[in-house]
């Protein structure tokens, strides 16, 4: 039987705030200078020196401005710090606003796909409302990246420069979203009636192309890739293609990696995959090999120590300062600030809804004593005025408790997870929590 909160609860509630030691001197604390303020641990930093036993050569950070992106420039910084290395072009930039155009305008066409295929279902189904409640985000995954690249190629930054639109997706975004809804109104009517609706969906896809070439600019098919390296020497390679760009710059086959998530939540050495969350139809799936922590640490750690740069998704909104650059476990003591126990496990987080991917970065180094990892370099993709000229500095218990996807190349899986890729994937809801 429901109980309301009486009067005489409410003053209990009081009197045993009021009970609480030094419960005036925190209240004027916080409501002065906020949570975060108030709870601050200053003495976490002195374990955070930016030094690592493992460095990679970087060089100055992208800047994702207001776009849901991450994972684009990740993916590209990944990438990128090759190239720099191998031409001596240490700041190169792959152009992220030619992809963003393909990955807007391909996921309009995975969006139609999905609505012809659930039309049946009521427009308040599950399914249906989340394909509703975002038709068409900025946001992605490694393996959407990964589709993008091998069906379009890359370019340059300088062919193919940001634009109003790509730095600050906010009115791009809400514009499709409106278009993609209207579309799927009259999709759903279609299959209702029994018509045919591949003509509908090839004019629906034409009004997207003009939208997309409106806001990010017409994507480039031929261009001269023209720098001065760090020795100042001059280059031009011309008569260029995005996709021979890619096959003859790019030093990875992304074929070779694989997404590997650490999901208490589900079994571990098992493959996992998010077919609602493919980008390119008949392009590259999202797929999870799932393994427990100490696998996916040290599969991290030898990445960086054959001299690879790790994309890696994360839950950069818990313990993070943004203007100091750190991400540690308990840089904000809310345990001890609230008087209270708010600790949850990770498998916890996940399962209750506390835990998300929220974002997307680059691990360029580690610290190693005693061959086990004390603090993690994080190149993050939000300019050089956040941080330490954009670079992060990462505990290892944050690792432990906020990280959950890394990017690895399948020469460094043992034998039995070799064999666990070759294996049917599970299918994953798309509202699981590594979505």
């Amino acid at each position: 039987m429901s109980q309301a909160i009486t009067p005489a609860a409410q003053a209990s509630f009081k009197k045993a705030f009021q009970a609480q030691p030094q419960a005036a001197v925190v209240q004027r604390a916080v409501m002065s200078v906020g949570i975060n303020a108030a709870s601050e641990d200053s003495t976490v930093q002195t374990d955070l020196a930016r030094t690592f036993s493992v460095e990679l050569p970087t060089g100055k950070v992208a800047n994702q401005k207001h776009s849901g992106r991450c994972w684009l420039f990740a993916t590209l910084n990944t990438l990128r710090h090759e190239v720099a290395v191998n031409y001596n072009v240490k700041d190169f930039e792959f152009s992220e606003n030619y992809l963003s155009f393909w990955d807007r305008f391909e996921k309009a066409n995975a969006f139609y796909e999905n609505i012809i295929a659930t039309a049946e279902q009521a427009a308040d189904s599950r399914i249906v409302t989340w394909l509703l409640d975002s038709p068409n985000g900025d946001g992605g995954q490694w393996d959407n990246a990964a589709a993008l690249i091998k069906k379009y190629g890359l370019v340059p930054k300088a062919v193919m420069p940001e634009t109003k639109a790509s730095e600050n997706t906010t009115e791009f975004n809400q514009v499709l979203s409106l278009r993609l809804r209207k579309d799927a109104v009259k999709l759903r009517a279609l299959v209702a009636a029994g018509a045919d609706v591949a003509a509908a969906k090839t004019d629906m896809l034409t009004v997207i192309y003009r939208m997309c070439a409106y806001a990010f600019g017409t994507p480039v098919e031929q261009f001269t890739f023209s720098y001065r390296d760090d020795d100042k020497k001059y280059h031009r390679d011309a008569d260029l293609t995005p996709q021979s760009f890619a096959a003859k710059y790019l030093g990875r086959d992304l074929a070779d990696y694989v997404t590997v998530i650490n999901s208490p939540d589900k079994p571990f050495n098992q493959l996992y995959t998010l077919p609602r969350e493919d980008n390119v139809v008949g392009g590259q799936h999202v797929t999870f090999l799932n393994v427990d922590l100490a696998t996916f640490k040290d599969l991290t750690i030898a990445q960086l120590q054959a001299g690879e740069t790790i994309w890696f998704g994360n839950d950069v909104l818990q313990q993070m300062s943004r203007s100091k650059g750190l991400l540690a476990s308990h840089l904000f003591n809310y345990d001890q600030l609230f008087a209270t126990d708010l600790q949850l496990s990770k498998k916890e987080r996940l399962q209750y809804r506390e835990a998300v991917v929220s974002h997307a970065m680059t691990l360029t180094g580690v610290d190693l004593v005693d061959d086990r990892p004390t603090k993690w370099q994080v190149e993050n993709s939000w300019g050089e005025k956040v941080g330490a000229d954009g670079y992060f500095v990462m505990s290892d218990q944050w690792f432990d408790d906020y990280v959950y996807h890394v990017v690895i190349d399948q020469k460094l899986l043992s034998a039995e997870l070799k064999q666990v890729l070759q294996s049917e994937p599970t299918e994953l809801t798309p509202w699981d929590s590594m979505a």
